[in-house]
């Protein structure tokens, strides 16, 4: 799906980045027109009974208690039992198992990929909703089946100022007075940037689709970054100070031990390129718990070539796992959380397998005579970074 002429209404994505992108809200009506949620419910609700699928029911009535949060894998007759309205079902990560869900990113990739985290997908009766709320990250709301009537605040919620009713299972703001309220029906989209307060209420059978784009907390970079570290000083000999001179003062600590300490940390940070690689593993790790398995049976490149030329497509696992850095001695590929470091003769074909294109037998064309690049191919399906479609 190309970024179509109505996604931002009359803006362009360059004038929505520079203007609204984590600066304000947007409400685009007919931002997809005519669209059509790819998903029913039935077929929602069956996705969140598989093991690996991340789900969560929350029933602001008709549970053990108000606003009770249960966790899936689901059974299904686990929503035979539910009540007729007030409870919502979400579920995360759906176009990671469902392509034509996948295709709607394809509306958003003026975002990088990295920043992407993934489409999860609420269905709700009547008077469902998970109750006012804040995000930490950047949001489309696309409305893709019946109406919601959506209720925000435009100024966002400093992490200071934050209050939350107590003692329930999801996090629902204390405090929230709107400043606008509209009601989207399929195809209209709605944009929050990260920790404005917004409540949703489905008003008939609902789905809506959540485009989220992560930003990672500091916390978190830090803590990747130093497990990273960690394994680079593995083996790096130990602290010694042989021969030294008798300290004047037993507890000082002595400007070459200082010196020492600061000299192993600076090397940590002082490659830049070494930095880069870690962020493109660190961004493209794939979130949830989820790992991408080896096939049992790998492809050999004859038979990728035949399966391509029999009109297979190589799907991406997903959108936000593969991105790609360049440096001055080459360029790295990143998928999955692995990088391929890929030589000059190859860099093409990073742009090639991180954009926007189908990877078919026609836009591959020109590149499947080179063994390099067929082989980088098999290396990516046979690792689950792709898979043959």
């Amino acid at each position: 799906m190309p970024i179509p002429s109505t996604l931002l209404g009359d803006l362009t994505p360059g004038i929505f980045l520079r203007d609204y992108w984590q600066q304000k809200p947007l409400l685009v009506r007919g931002a997809l027109p005519g669209f059509t949620s790819p998903l029913t419910p039935d077929e929602l609700a069956g996705l969140a009974c598989e093991e690996d699928v991340t789900a969560r029911l929350i029933l602001e009535r008709g549970g053990a208690y108000p606003w009770e949060m249960r966790f899936g894998p689901f059974d299904p007759g686990d929503f035979a039992d539910l009540p007729p309205t007030h409870w919502t079902l979400l579920v995360q990560e759906v176009d990671r198992f469902v392509p034509a869900v996948a295709d709607v990113l394809d509306a958003f990739r003026f975002l990088p990929n990295w920043r992407i985290d993934d489409v999860q997908i609420s269905y709700a009766p009547a008077h469902g909703n998970a109750g006012a709320h804040l995000d930490n990250y950047d949001v489309f709301l696309l409305q893709g089946l019946g109406r919601r009537r959506w209720q925000i605040s435009y100024a966002p919620v400093a992490e200071d100022e934050e209050a939350f009713v107590p003692d329930l299972d999801v996090r629902l703001l204390a405090h929230f007075e709107p400043d606008a309220e509209w009601i989207l029906a399929p195809g209209d989209l709605l944009y929050l940037p990260p920790r404005v307060p917004h409540h949703g209420v489905a008003l008939d059978d609902c789905m809506t689709y959540s485009i989220g784009f992560r930003v990672p907390a500091p916390t978190h970079l830090v803590e990747s970054f130093l497990a990273s570290a960690a394994e680079q000083v593995d083996g790096v000999q130990r602290y010694r100070d042989a021969a030294r001179a008798r300290p004047d003062e037993p507890g000082l600590i002595d400007p070459d031990a200082l010196a020492h300490v600061r000299a192993l940390l600076r090397t940590l940070v002082a490659d830049d390129a070494a930095l880069d690689r870690w962020f493109g593993r660190y961004v493209t790790e794939p979130r949830r718990s989820y790992e991408p398995l080896p096939l049992h049976d790998p492809y050999q490149p004859a038979e990728l070539l035949a399966a391509l030329a029999d009109g297979a497509r190589l799907r991406r696992t997903a959108v936000a796992y593969f991105a790609y850095a360049e440096h001055r001695d080459g360029v790295s590929l990143f998928a999955c959380g692995t990088e391929y470091a890929l030589p000059s003769g190859l860099a093409f074909a990073a742009p090639l397998v991180t954009g926007t294109a189908p990877l078919t037998a026609t836009t591959l064309a020109l590149y499947l005579d080179d063994a390099d690049f067929v082989a980088l191919l098999v290396t990516l399906v046979n690792e689950g970074a792709l898979f043959v479609e």
